[in-house]
């Protein structure tokens, strides 16, 4: 027979003379726990044991986080207040060092913006060529088309084992990024509005010229240009030393209304040689990213 549980305290985790305030970063996650209204009814049970408030947070601070979320703050209510402060996740944003670059202008959900972060990814499907050419909407392709081969040259990541190669008429191949079904929303993009990173490796073969060239475009709602960067062609002439070279471009202080950005890049060879003797391409990525300072 399950006995009654008697005698709940009205506050379970007291303070017990600790007093520590985290300067610099609003208001304390003690103070943020003592200041919820919490009924005697809400409190947990007897029999789980006494915590100062700062040690409560340190050992939520070095629980993974999703089990903070999933596991810690379904055991009672007060844990649920404390696992839902943002001061918790400000506090763990600070330690992980993922801070607004803008500290005048902090996030509205600490807790959403410390996961936004922790999920870095490349938001391009297939970018090596691992599944051929899925994923890509074929702009151009001239020549011989595009064609996939395996890795012959060293290439710094040696995980990366295919690329993408053009022919001698021009081939691009695009994407188009949804922002919002990648989980960055319109509130979240136009307030902190993260870095938007991007990158690709291209090379040329060592006996043939070829040419490279890139444009990658921040667009609103309607699919209108807010901000873009395309560079230069890149021109290789012939008998080279067919090395691997990076494009990287960061965006940053873009504005507010960038819902989309469309990724663009491709090439040919310059002797118009049947086949594939164009420009290779590979490991290409557009990643949302925070300053770490």
């Amino acid at each position: 027979m399950q006995m009654p549980v008697t005698g709940r305290r009205k506050k379970r985790f007291r303070a017990l003379g600790t007093d520590k305030k985290k300067q610099g970063m609003g208001q304390s996650i003690e103070a943020a726990f003592h200041s919820a209204s919490v009924s005697q009814e809400d409190n947990c049970p007897v029999m789980l044991p006494e915590l100062p408030v700062a040690v409560l947070e340190e050992v939520f601070l070095n629980v993974p986080p999703q089990e903070v979320v999933l596991t810690c703050r379904l055991v009672c209510r007060e844990w649920k207040y404390l696992a839902d402060s943002a001061a918790l996740w400000r506090e763990r944003c600070r330690r992980e060092r993922y801070l607004p670059r803008d500290s005048t202008k902090p996030p509205k959900d600490w807790q959403r913006y410390y996961f936004l972060c922790k999920k870095r990814r490349n938001l391009l499907k297939n970018p090596s060529a691992e599944e051929r050419l899925n994923g890509w909407q074929i702009v151009e392709n001239g020549g011989d088309r595009w064609n996939v081969e395996n890795m012959t040259v060293p290439y710094p990541d040696e995980t990366v084992k295919k690329f993408f190669v053009t022919s001698y008429h021009a081939c691009r191949k695009a994407q188009l990024i949804n922002l919002e079904k990648q989980g960055y929303g319109p509130a979240f993009m136009d307030e902190i509005q993260p870095d938007i990173v991007i990158s690709d490796w291209y090379a040329p073969r060592w006996d043939c010229g070829s040419m490279y060239e890139i444009c990658v475009e921040l667009l609103d709602k309607k699919k209108k240009i807010i901000q873009k960067f395309c560079p230069e062609t890149v021109t290789f002439e012939q008998w080279n030393d067919q090395q691997w070279n990076q494009m990287y471009h960061v965006f940053r202080n873009y504005g507010p209304g960038v819902r989309f950005v469309r990724f663009e890049h491709g090439g040919r060879d310059t002797q118009f040689w049947a086949g594939w003797y164009g420009i290779r391409v590979t490991n290409s990525s557009v990643e949302i990213r925070f300053p770490e300072l």
